[in-house]
């Protein structure tokens, strides 16, 4: 592309700026550059929930920017993001013939950074105005691309303001972690190795079939199971010995590097990966769905554990409260579910990964769910984005407790002799502050957004 046509298709107005320190400045200078009938792009508000922010960012400066404002002063100067985009705006210097593309603001005195040491900058350390109705007469000199005519003003940045000045006090708040902790698990992993020659194909559909979590490792496996476990189950494929035992703890803080070339982080892998595991067979043994996202199976509630409609109490301490798991919503049935990712830092514990499963709905129940990654990710964005913080909070515990009964734990089996026990509830943690929004939320508030309540009426149809 020549470098006409590349500027022809630019038309944003990139501005490169330090978290937090300049957010105040660029809230106040973006819209009075959009009223002018500039397009503008500053990460504190382009970038939305979920997306890659540095993949955003470099394509957006490196594709659509037809002129790159910089934040001037030492505290953003000195940050690695803003450094990288000086050296993508340096390239495009070259690209686009344009010595004009990187436009300094001075927000305060600096010190002369590489790339930029010789620009002439746009004074705004003395009064914002000023700096205002110079920038935008060096914008215009430089034939920055503008629509005077037909200027858009985003509401999206006096909401972020409103949002950022909300009162923080100095008092501490307790929160609710994702996190299940590990409170006891099996005390040795036991490395198995094949006496003889076993076929490497049956030796993993004989590890598959197992009725306990175990990993395959040159001519043996894994595994927290005892020997008559292993005798019993594996006595059809071949002949194993017990190589050698060890704590968890210790493998996986240590491998064992010096008989087996096993380094740490891949015996920890391997036990991470039969926890997993032992998590899946839990779940599966409920009568829970499994659906195989992209890094990661998520377990959902179906119509046997679940009916469509149906609140489920939870709360084993103080008030009771009452979530749904599965309802009707945009004529497709939601069904919620989690994912479970064993970690060791700084504890043992599995963190949770809430997931929304949507599947056709077919008088009133729900039919397979729907395979098309597009289409669920846009119900997500539909059906999902009404539901507050303790909404998914609820969800989360009504499904836990499904899972533990009346215990306060869960216990994952993973030999006939051993298991891993987990806290059924999630692990608080107190921040240092907390905000001057309210936190109270009744039992008959939990599910009055009419996307999950009401979407099934033909008047709420479009009800966002």
């Amino acid at each position: 592309m020549h470098s006409a046509e590349q500027k022809s298709s630019r038309t944003v107005i990139f501005i490169s700026k330090g978290t937090p320190n300049d957010d105040e400045f660029v809230l106040w200078l973006a819209p009075r550059l959009e009223a002018a009938g500039y397009q503008v792009f500053a990460d504190i508000l382009c970038l939305e929930a979920g997306d890659r922010w540095r993949k955003v960012l470099t394509g957006t400066l490196q594709n659509r920017a037809a002129k790159m404002l910089l934040c001037c002063n030492d505290v953003t100067l000195n940050k690695d993001g803003v450094q990288e985009e000086i050296g993508i705006a340096s390239d495009l210097v070259r690209e686009l013939a344009d010595p004009n593309f990187i436009i300094p603001l001075r927000l305060e005195p600096y010190k002369k950074v590489f790339g930029i040491g010789e620009l002439q900058w746009v004074d705004f350390s003395d009064r914002w105005a000023e700096g205002l109705n110079r920038l935008l007469e060096t914008l215009e000199k430089q034939q920055a691309p503008c629509d005077p005519e037909r200027p858009t003003i985003s509401q999206h940045w006096e909401q972020y303001r409103k949002r950022a000045s909300i009162e923080v006090k100095n008092e501490p708040e307790t929160l609710t972690s994702n996190w299940l902790r590990i409170v006891e698990g099996p005390s040795f992993v036991r490395y198995f190795k094949a006496s003889g020659v076993v076929s490497r194909d049956a030796l993993r559909n004989a590890v598959k079939t197992f009725g306990y979590p175990a990993e395959v490792y040159n001519q043996g496996f894994f595994t927290f199971a005892n020997c008559l476990d292993v005798v019993e189950h594996f006595g059809g494929t071949g002949r194993f010995t017990l190589a050698f035992e060890t704590g968890v703890m210790e493998f996986v803080q240590e491998g064992l590097i010096d008989d087996y070339g096993l380094y740490r982080r891949e015996a920890s892998n391997f036990v991470m990966s039969m926890l997993r595991l032992a998590w899946n067979n839990k779940c599966k043994a409920l009568g829970l769905l499994e659906y195989k996202w992209s890094k990661a199976s998520g377990f959902h509630a179906t119509k046997d554990v679940a009916p469509v409609g149906k609140k489920f109490s939870w709360g084993r301490q103080g008030d009771k409260r009452s979530s749904m798991l599965r309802n009707i919503a945009k004529g497709h049935v939601w069904q919620y579910g989690i994912s479970a990712q064993p970690a060791f830092w700084p504890y043992p514990h599995l963190k949770l990964k809430a997931r929304v499963l949507f599947a056709e709905e077919t008088n009133g129940e729900a039919g397979p769910a729907i395979d098309d990654k597009k289409r669920q990710h846009r119900l997500r964005r539909r059906v999902c984005k009404g539901w507050r913080n303790k909404q998914w909070y609820g969800r989360q515990m009504a499904l836990l407790e499904l899972m533990s009964g009346e215990s306060a734990f869960i216990s994952l089996d993973v030999a006939s002799d051993a298991s891993f026990t987990l806290d059924a509830t999630p692990i608080p943690f107190t921040m240092p502050v907390t905000t001057a929004l309210p936190s109270i939320l009744g039992d008959e508030d939990e599910e009055t957004d009419e996307s999950t309540i009401y979407a099934s009426r033909p008047e709420m149809e479009e009800v966002e």
